[in-house]
C-alpha cells in the first residue's frame, strides 16, 4: 500500500478508533509471571536488527514465556535470520493492499484472542494501527510509546504501560525500555533506568563458508569483470523515502574514483532501483562495474554477498543495518534522519552526517513526513570528494573502531552515552 495512503488511514481512521477503544474496559492482568508476549514491529526491515537486543533481553527476563512477533510479510525473512524467536511464532501482515492488510489483521487477531496473550510490546513510534492491534488482541498489559504531555501523536488512553519516547536516545535502547515497562513500577514516566555508556552491539551471523563460496562463484561466472578485484557494494536507492538518498551524481563520481583505484563495484538494490543502477553502470564505462539490483534472491543471499565485500557504501536504510550482521565495513550517508537514533549496532559502520539547522527532519513527531521541498541539502553538501576520501580510509583501514564522520565542524552530539556511535570527527581532516 502507498505510504501516503497508510499515513492518511492511520490519521483519519486511527484517531476515532483509538478514542472509541479507550472507553472499552481492559481485563485485569493475570497473576504470576508472563506466559505469552507479543511484539509488534511493523517498521522497515532494518528496525528488526535494531530490536535484536530487546528480543534477547525478553528471552533472558522471561525464559518460560512464549514470545511472538507481528511483522509485515516482507520482513519475515530477516526475523527468521536473527533467530531470536521460533519461526512458528512469527505472525505476518500483507501490506500490499488495504484489503489484504485487513484480512490478515482479522486472522491474526482471531488467533491471538483464541490463544490468549498476556502482554503486548508495541514498538511503533506513535503509529495507530499497531496500537489498535495491541488493544484488540485482548492482552491485559500493553506497553508502547505514549505522548504524555505532548499535544499531538494521539493514540488513545488504553496503553497501560506507557513509555516516554526520547528523541535523544538511540532507538535500540528505547526498545529495551518498552520491554522493561512490562514489569510496571511507580511514578511517571514509567521507565527511569540508566542508559549504559557502552553502546549496544549485535553479534554477526554465522554463514557456512561453502555457501558463501558458492554464491561468489556464481557471481563471478555471471559478472566476470568483478573477479580478481576487491569488491565494493553500493546501494544508491532511497527505498520508501527517496529524500534519504545521496545525489546520484555524487555516487557516479565516487564509483569512478574507486574504479581508478583498481576496485570492482557492484550496485545493489531492489528491482525498482534498476534504472538508477543502470545509469550509474553506464556512466562508469567499465566492465568492472556491475548492476546487481535484484540479483540476490533473498536477504540471506544479500548477507552472503556482504561476507566477502571489502566495503559497503549506502544511504540510510536497511543495508546499513544488515551490515552489522556481517564482517563488512560500511559507510552510511545520513541527513533527513540522525545516526544518534538510528546508527547501526556495530563499530564497523561509519556515518557521514551534515548537521544543518533543519536536519534531521524525519521524526516520530511528523510520522517521517519531511517538510523539505525536495532539496535535501543535508546530503548534497556531503561532497563526492568527501565520500571518496572516507571510502578510501575505510578500505585502507585507517579508521580504527567505530566512527561518525561529520561533513562540517565537529559538534556536540549529546551526553557521553551518545558517543556509543563513535567520536565526531571532521571530514577533510586527518
Amino acid at each position: 500500500m502507498d505510504l501516503i495512503w497508510q499515513r492518511r488511514i492511520d490519521r483519519f481512521l486511527g484517531v476515532p478508533l483509538c478514542a472509541l477503544l479507550s472507553l472499552w474496559p481492559r481485563p485485569a492482568p493475570r497473576p504470576g509471571p508472563l506466559r505469552h508476549i507479543l511484539v509488534i514491529l511493523l517498521s522497515e526491515m532494518g528496525s528488526l536488527v535494531l530490536a535484536r537486543p530487546m528480543f534477547e533481553g525478553l528471552r533472558e527476563r522471561h525464559p518460560r514465556a512464549r514470545i511472538q512477533a507481528l511483522v509485515f510479510r516482507k520482513n519475515r525473512e530477516m526475523l527468521e535470520l536473527l533467530e531470536v524467536i521460533d519461526p512458528s511464532d512469527i505472525l505476518t501482515l500483507d501490506d500490499s493492499s488495504g484489503g489484504r492488510l485487513l484480512r490478515d489483521a482479522l486472522g491474526v487477531l482471531r488467533r491471538l484472542r483464541r490463544e490468549g496473550v498476556d502482554a503486548v510490546i508495541d514498538c511503533e513510534l506513535f503509529a495507530r494501527v499497531s496500537a489498535l492491534l495491541g488493544r484488540l488482541s485482548g492482552a491485559p498489559v500493553q506497553a508502547g510509546f505514549h505522548r504524555h504531555r505532548q499535544e499531538g501523536l494521539y493514540r488513545g488512553g488504553f496503553i497501560n504501560r506507557p513509555v516516554l519516547y526520547n528523541p535523544y536516545v538511540h532507538i535500540s535502547q528505547q526498545y529495551l525500555d518498552l520491554a522493561a515497562a512490562l514489569e510496571g513500577g511507580p511514578g511517571a514516566p514509567l521507565v527511569k533506568r540508566p542508559i549504559p555508556a557502552a553502546p549496544l552491539r549485535v553479534t554477526p551471523l554465522d554463514f557456512p563458508e561453502g555457501e558463501v563460496a558458492a554464491l561468489f562463484e556464481r557471481l563471478y561466472r555471471d559478472f566476470p569483470g568483478l573477479r580478481g578485484r576487491r569488491l565494493v557494494l553500493i546501494y544508491p536507492g532511497g527505498g520508501l523515502l527517496p529524500i534519504r538518498a545521496w545525489p546520484s551524481k555524487h555516487y557516479a563520481a565516487l564509483i569512478r574514483g574507486l574504479l581508478d583505484d583498481g576496485l570492482a563495484i557492484g550496485l545493489i538494490g531492489l528491482p525498482q532501483d534498476r534504472p538508477l543502477a543502470r545509469d550509474l553502470v553506464g556512466a562508469s564505462g567499465s566492465r568492472h562495474c556491475a548492476d546487481l539490483t535484484g540479483y540476490t534472491r533473498s536477504v540471506r543471499e544479500l548477507l552472503l554477498l556482504f561476507q566477502r565485500a571489502a566495503l559497503l557504501v549506502t544511504n540510510d536504510g536497511g543495508p546499513g543495518q544488515f551490515a552489522a550482521l556481517t564482517p563488512v565495513p560500511a559507510l552510511v550517508f545520513f541527513g533527513p534522519e540522525t545516526p544518534l537514533l538510528y546508527g547501526a549496532l556495530s563499530e564497523r559502520i561509519h556515518c557521514l552526517f551534515e548537521p544543518l539547522a533543519c536536519s534531521p527532519c524525519l521524526t516520530a513527531y511528523n510520522h517521517r513526513n519531511s517538510p523539505c521541498d525536495g532539496d535535501n541539502q543535508c546530503l548534497k553538501r556531503i561532497s563526492a570528494e568527501e565520500g571518496l576520501r572516507w571510502a578510501r580510509k575505510l578500505l585502507d583501514r585507517n579508521i580504527e573502531g567505530g566512527g561518525m564522520a561529520h561533513a562540517g565542524p565537529p559538534v556536540a552530539l549529546g551526553p557521553p552515552g551518545a558517543k556509543g556511535l563513535g567520536q565526531a570527527v571532521k571530514v577533510g581532516s586527518d
